[in-house]
Order: C-alpha cells, then structure tokens, then sequence
C-alpha cells in the first residue's frame, strides 16, 4: 500500500492550496480516507475526513467552512482544498487510509495507512 501526498507549498495568508493524495496497493472505495497535520512541536492533529463512499465529511473546527475533502475513487485520489489559509494552517499534512468505523475518524491511532506528508507554509 501506497498513500502520495503532493501539493504543498509556500503560500500567502489568505491564499488556497489543493492538496492531493494518490493511493495504491488497496482497494481505496473500500476505505475511509483523513488528512491529519502536524507543526513544529505539536500533536499530529485531525484536519478532515471522508467516507468510504464520500457520502459523509467531517473537519477540525479551527478548518471548517474554510478547507474541503472530497474523493474520487476513479482516480483512487483523495483531496484537500484549503481556502483563506491562515499562519496557523502551516503543518506538514498527511493523508491516511482506514479501513474500519467512521466512529474513529479523527483518531490518528485508528488508521491504517499513512502516506508521507508534504509541507505546508503560509506567510503572513
């Protein structure tokens, strides 16, 4: 199994970023896909998920109304829109796969699979 992250990039406050997440090596309508994100310093913290069949998200509430997840099992590709970014929004973000309940989506310890971060830098 293999989760790429790809996408991050230094960008102004106020700016967008679309993140992208290409899994192989599973069965990836089968599986619940999150972003996670951690700074310097910090916990990895949940940022955002999605059902296996995208029928149902959910976000971090420093995300929501400004950042979107959405799937598209035709290219085994998850993404993530960060809209009106923000200093604190820097992290290196990483996408995971999970298998199991959409009860644990924002726990980090519950997926299956992680891919390999990719930066994330917002100026201000």
């Amino acid at each position: 199994v293999q989760l790429q992250a790809s996408g991050g990039g230094l960008v102004q406050a106020g700016g967008s970023l679309r993140l992208s997440c290409a899994a192989s090596g599973l069965t990836f309508s089968s599986y619940t896909m999150g972003w996670f994100r951690q700074a310097p310093g910090k916990e990895r913290e949940f940022v955002a998920a999605i059902t296996w069949s995208g029928s149902s998200t959910d976000y971090a509430d420093s995300v929501k109304g400004r950042f979107t997840i959405y799937r598209d099992d035709a290219k085994n590709t998850v993404y993530l829109q960060m809209d009106s970014l923000k200093p604190v929004d820097a992290a290196v973000y990483y996408c995971a796969a999970d298998r199991r309940s959409w009860v644990n989506r924002n726990r980090a310890s519950m997926y299956d699979y992680w891919g390999q971060g990719t930066l994330v830098t917002v100026s201000s």
